[in-house]
C-alpha cells in the first residue's frame, strides 16, 4: 500500500483535531505541536479516542488538550524518575562485577575467556570488540591517564576502569558471562536468585534505551516477561497483592526493591510515590496499578 498522507501545517493539524472533537486553546495547541510534534503527541491522545483501533478518529466528548499535555508531562517526569533509579542500579552492578571478577581472575582477567565461562566464544569476541571500541573513543581523564602511562604494554585497562566505560548492555553481557559464584554472590545481596536478577537487568536495559529515546513509558507493556521471585522465597511479591510481570507497576516495583538494598537512604521511593499519586485511578490501572496495589507489602512501606 502506498503511503498517501499529505504534509499539514500546524494550523491545519489544529483544524483536523478540532474536527475530531478535541477541545483546546488554539495558540497553546499550535505552540506544542511545533515543540513536540503531532505524531509524538498522538501516542498520548490515543486512549481518548471514541473507539481506539477501529479507525474512528473522533475524541471522547469533553477531551481537552490540557488533559493530554498533563499526561505527556507526567510521562516525562516518570522517565526521569525511572532513569534515576536505573543509573543507581547500573553503577552498583558495574562496581560489584569489577570487584568480584578482579578478585577472582586479576585486574585483566577478562582477557582470558575461561574466566567468563558462561560467555560463548562468539559472544566473547563481540564483547571484546565493544570493549576496545569503548576504550578507543573514551575521553575520560582516568582512561587518558592509563593510555599515557601504561598504553605501551596494555591495550585495555583494568576491570575497575573498564566497567566504567561500559554501557548497560555491555555490563549485562559481563554479568551473564560471569562465573556462577559471582552471579550468585551479587544476586544474594539483592535477595533474589541469579536468573531473576538477570531477567530484571534485561528489562532495565530495554527500558533504559526506551527512556533515552524519549519513548512513551507510563502505560508501556514490557517487551519481555520479566521474572518474579517465587512465592515460597519472596511471598511479598505475591500476597496480598500479586505483582504481574509486564506492566509499569512491575518495573517500578523492581526498581524500588533494588534501591532498598542499593541505596536504602535514598529519597527515590518518596519521589516515585508522590508522582504516582498525581494520576487518576483509571490512569493507574493502565499502568498496572490495579485495585489493591497499595496492599503490596513493598509499596505499603514506601507510602507516606
Amino acid at each position: 500500500m502506498r503511503y498517501q498522507k499529505p504534509w499539514l501545517s500546524y494550523e491545519e493539524q489544529a483544524d483536523r483535531l478540532e474536527e475530531r472533537g478535541l477541545e483546546f486553546d488554539r495558540n497553546d495547541l499550535i505552540s506544542h505541536l511545533a515543540d513536540v510534534g503531532y505524531y509524538r503527541l498522538s501516542g498520548y491522545w490515543y486512549i481518548y479516542k471514541q473507539n481506539p483501533g477501529s479507525g474512528d478518529e473522533s475524541f471522547v466528548e469533553g477531551t481537552s488538550f490540557e488533559k493530554i499535555w498533563d499526561l505527556y508531562t507526567f510521562d516525562r517526569q516518570l522517565r526521569l524518575v525511572t532513569l534515576d533509579a536505573i543509573e543507581r542500579v547500573e553503577v552498583y552492578m558495574r562496581t560489584q562485577l569489577a570487584y568480584r571478577l578482579a578478585k577472582t581472575a586479576g585486574p585483566f582477567g577478562y582477557l582470558d575467556r575461561s574466566t567468563l565461562p558462561n560467555m560463548e566464544q562468539s559472544a566473547y569476541g563481540h564483547f571484546m570488540s565493544r570493549c576496545s571500541a569503548a576504550y578507543g573513543r573514551s575521553k575520560a581523564l582516568f582512561i587518558e591517564h592509563f593510555k599515557q602511562k601504561y598504553g605501551d604494554l596494555h591495550r585495555l585497562p583494568s576491570y575497575w576502569m573498564l566497567v566504567n566505560i561500559m554501557d548497560f548492555g555491555m555490563m549485562l553481557t559481563l554479568f551473564k558471562g560471569s562465573l556462577d559464584d559471582v552471579r550468585k554472590g551479587i544476586a544474594d545481596e539483592m535477595g533474589v536468585p541469579a536468573e531473576v536478577l538477570e531477567s530484571w537487568l534485561l528489562t532495565l536495559n530495554t527500558v533504559r534505551n526506551a527512556c533515552a529515546h524519549h519513548d512513551r513509558l507510563w502505560n508501556k507493556r514490557l517487551g519481555n516477561k520479566t521474572k518474579i521471585p517465587r512465592s515460597h522465597r519472596c511471598p511479598e511479591w505475591h500476597r496480598p497483592h500479586k505483582v504481574n510481570n509486564r506492566s509499569t507497576f512491575a518495573l517500578l516495583t523492581i526498581l524500588g526493591y533494588l534501591l532498598e538494598r542499593i541505596a536504602p537512604v535514598s529519597s527515590w521511593h518518596d519521589k516515585a510515590v508522590r508522582l504516582i499519586q498525581t494520576r487518576s485511578e483509571e490512569d493507574l490501572c493502565r499502568m498496572g496499578f490495579c485495585k489493591g496495589w497499595e496492599t503490596c507489602p513493598m509499596w505499603a512501606r514506601w507510602m507516606p
